[in-house]
């Protein structure tokens, strides 16, 4: 190869997906509680020893899965206005939780995360690279004095999808636009109502 020459992914980024994409699948397939590092390496087609050397554990295979969820995620939309905004961000997370791989993804996650710390981790993890990435509409609506001063943006974030995952995980109910555009107006008006403000 030439000097200079760029190897596309290269090896090492094609080991990861291809491994990330296994775990994803051995996840959704069987749960967190039997997802095996053998197991991941047999269906990516890669060597125990790389996966074991790579990541040591279920726990870590499975926060660089999120890592990598997080990464890919779409970006924060910037309609100009905070109803748009929330809106935008709360479609996203209806569509992520309705998609077969990626809401079944999820809810394997959330169960290992309520017994397993190290699942936990990832998942917080997980969250707070998304909060901090749509956190900026919020205090751009403060900025242009469409919210009172000192909202907290990412307790506004957290609740547009806050509605969504309670339908998933506790009432059944579906997760569907309308859900999701009620979910960013009741949020919106919270915040306009100075609900997450400080108290003085």
């Amino acid at each position: 190869m030439a000097v200079g020459a760029i190897r596309p992914g290269g090896r090492t980024a094609r080991v990861r997906a291809a491994v990330l994409r296994a775990a994803g699948d051995a996840l959704v397939e069987h749960g967190f509680d039997h997802l095996d590092l053998a197991d991941v390496a047999r269906r990516a087609e890669v060597g125990k020893t790389t996966v074991y050397r790579r990541w040591g554990t279920v726990a870590g295979l499975v926060a660089d899965l999120l890592t990598d969820m997080a990464e890919q995620s779409l970006p924060r939309a910037d309609t100009g206005s905070l109803i748009g905004d929330l809106r935008a961000n709360a479609r996203l997370v209806q569509r992520t939780l309705v998609d077969p791989r990626q809401g079944a993804l999820f809810r394997a996650v959330i169960v290992a995360a309520t017994c397993d710390p190290r699942a936990a981790e990832a998942l917080h993890r997980f969250y707070a690279i998304r909060i901090a990435e749509w956190a900026p509409c919020v205090e751009q609506a403060v900025r242009r004095a469409e919210l009172p001063p000192g909202t907290d943006a990412a307790e506004v974030i957290r609740a547009v999808s806050a509605p969504l995952y309670y339908r998933m995980l506790v009432s059944g109910d579906p997760i569907d636009e309308a859900a999701a555009d009620r979910a960013a107006e009741a949020a919106a008006a919270a915040a306009h109502a100075g609900v997450y403000t400080p108290a003085t």
